[in-house]
C-alpha cells in the first residue's frame, strides 16, 4: 500500500490506513477509530444486558413472541437509530452522509408512513439496524478488546502498585510475574501497537464503509431528489411570473389609469383657471406637472417588472430596446425563431439588462455586444464588451444574484472576464416552447 500523500490531510480512516506507521500512529485516527467502535459496543451492551436480566421479558413469555416483539422494537427505532449512526460516523469519516429520504410535504401520518414503507432506503435501514444488533458488535467488541488488551501489557508495571493484577498469563502457558518478565511485556506491548492501530483502524473503516452502503443515498434516490427539487424551483417560478402578472395588470389597470384622470382632471381645472384669469391656475399647473412625472415613474416601474414590448414581441425586441436606451453603444444579434415560456423569457430579458447595466457602470468598455442562438436544447446569450475586464460572478455582487436568478429555471452562467478584458458573460437557459413545457 502506497503512503499516504504529506501534503493531504485524510478524509476518513480508510484514507488514514495508507499513511505510513509513523504517521498514523501520531494521528488521531486509531483514537478516533476506537471511540467510533467503543461508541456501538456500549449500545450493544445495553441491550444485551436487558435481554439477559430479563427487563425486557419474564419467563412466561415464549420465545417466538420475544422474537417478534424485539423485531418490532427495532422497527420503530430503525430512522432514529439510522439518524444516530449518520452522525456517528462523522467521527471516522469527516465528509458528511446525506439524508436518503425523500423530503415531501405529507399532509397525515398515514400518507407518511405509505411514503416510508414505500421507500428502499427504509429497509435499507432496518436491515442495518437488525446487523447492528446481530452482527456488528462483534466486531465494535472484537476491536476494543484488542486495544484494551495492548494497553494492559503496556500499562501493567505502572498500575501494579496501585491494582493488584496477579501473575499475567499470555497464551494460557506463558506466566508473568517477575518484574524482569513484565518489562519484557511492556516491550511487546509497543511492538503490537502499529499492529493493533492498523487493525483497529481497518475495522472501523469496514464499520464506516458498511453503514454508508446502507445508510447514505444511492444515486438513483440523489437523482430523485435533485429531479423534486428542480420541479419545485419550475413551480416557484411559476408562482412567482404569475404574482409578477398579478401586480403589473393591477398597477396598469388601477393607480395608473386612477393617475391618469387625475391628470385629465387637473388640466381641466387649469384650462378653466387661465380663462378666468386666476392666480391659482400655475399652483393647478404644478399639480399636474408632479402627476404626469409620478405617471412617468409608475410606467418605468411596471416597464421594469415586465416590459409589455417582451410580451408582445419576444426576446429580440425587448433586448433591441434596452441596446437602444443604453450609452455604450451595443450590436444585437439575436436569431430565436420562436417564442420561448414566459418564464425563461424573463429571466433571458433581465439577465441581458443586468449584464448591459454593469458594462455602463463597471467595464469603462466602448462597444458591447448581444447574440443569442439555440444551441441544442439551450437558448445562449452571450454578452461580450471590451472594457477592462475583471469582473467577478461571486462575493455578493450583481452577478451572483443575477446567476442565481438564471438557475431558477434550470439554466447557468459563465463568466470570462481576464483582467484587462476583454469580458463575455454567456448565459445558457433551457430551451422550452409553450408546447413542449
Amino acid at each position: 500500500m502506497s503512503a499516504y500523500p504529506s501534503n493531504v490531510a485524510p478524509a476518513n480512516c480508510r484514507q488514514a490506513l495508507a499513511l505510513g506507521p509513523r504517521r498514523l500512529l501520531m494521528s488521531w485516527w486509531p483514537w478516533r477509530s476506537l471511540g467510533y467502535l467503543s461508541c456501538g459496543g456500549l449500545v450493544v451492551v445495553a441491550i444485551a444486558g436487558a435481554v439477559m436480566n430479563d427487563l425486557l421479558f419474564g419467563d412466561s413469555v415464549p420465545g417466538y413472541t420475544q422474537l417478534v416483539v424485539v423485531v418490532v422494537l427495532v422497527a420503530l427505532v430503525t430512522m432514529p437509530v439510522a439518524s444516530a449512526e449518520r452522525l456517528r460516523l462523522r467521527i471516522v469519516d469527516t465528509e458528511p452522509v446525506g439524508n436518503p429520504h425523500a423530503v415531501r410535504e405529507t399532509p397525515s401520518l398515514k400518507a407518511w408512513l405509505w411514503l416510508r414503507i414505500g421507500e428502499a432506503a427504509t429497509w435499507r435501514e432496518f436491515s442495518y439496524a437488525i446487523t447492528l444488533t446481530a452482527v456488528l458488535p462483534l466486531i465494535d467488541f472484537g476491536g476494543v478488546v484488542l486495544v484494551g488488551s495492548v494497553l494492559l501489557l503496556i500499562a501493567a508495571p505502572f498500575v501494579e502498585p496501585l491494582v493488584d493484577l496477579g501473575p499475567l498469563v499470555i497464551l494460557g502457558r506463558w506466566h508473568i510475574d517477575a518484574p524482569l518478565d513484565r518489562i519484557l511485556v511492556v516491550f511487546l506491548g509497543l511492538a503490537l501497537l502499529p499492529l493493533v492501530a492498523y487493525t483497529v483502524t481497518g475495522l472501523a473503516a469496514g464499520r464506516m464503509a458498511f453503514a454508508r452502503l446502507m445508510l447514505a443515498p444511492r444515486d438513483s434516490e440523489v437523482a430523485a431528489r435533485v429531479q423534486e427539487l428542480t420541479r419545485s424551483r419550475i413551480r416557484l417560478a411559476d408562482a412567482f411570473e404569475a404574482e409578477r402578472k398579478r401586480i403589473e395588470r393591477d398597477l396598469h389597470d388601477g393607480a395608473q389609469q386612477r393617475l391618469v384622470g387625475l391628470i385629465m382632471m387637473l388640466g381641466m381645472v387649469e384650462h378653466a383657471l387661465n380663462e378666468e384669469r386666476s392666480g391659482h391656475a400655475r399652483s393647478v399647473a404644478r399639480a399636474r406637472k408632479e402627476a404626469e412625472g409620478a405617471l412617468a415613474d409608475l410606467r418605468e416601474l411596471i416597464r421594469g417588472i415586465h416590459p409589455q414590448l417582451l410580451t408582445d414581441r419576444g426576446v429580440p425586441a425587448a433586448v433591441a430596446e434596452v441596446a437602444d436606451r443604453s450609452p455604450v453603444p451595443v450590436r444585437v444579434d439575436m436569431a430565436i425563431p420562436e417564442r420561448l415560456v414566459s418564464a425563461v423569457e424573463t429571466v433571458a430579458y433581465f439577465a441581458v439588462k443586468e449584464a448591459l447595466t454593469n458594462v455602463v457602470k463597471h467595464s469603462r468598455a466602448h462597444t458591447a455586444r448581444v447574440t443569442g442562438r439555440r444551441e441544442g436544447d439551450h437558448l445562449v446569450l452571450r454578452i461580450a464588451d471590451d472594457g477592462i475586464g475583471g469582473a467577478r460572478a461571486e462575493g455578493g455582487h450583481g452577478l451572483q444574484g443575477l446567476a442565481d436568478r438564471v438557475a431558477v429555471v434550470g439554466g447557468r452562467l459563465k463568466l470570462l472576464s481576464p483582467p484587462g478584458g476583454p469580458t463575455e458573460l454567456v448565459v445558457e437557459l433551457p430551451w422550452r416552447t409553450p408546447d413542449s413545457a
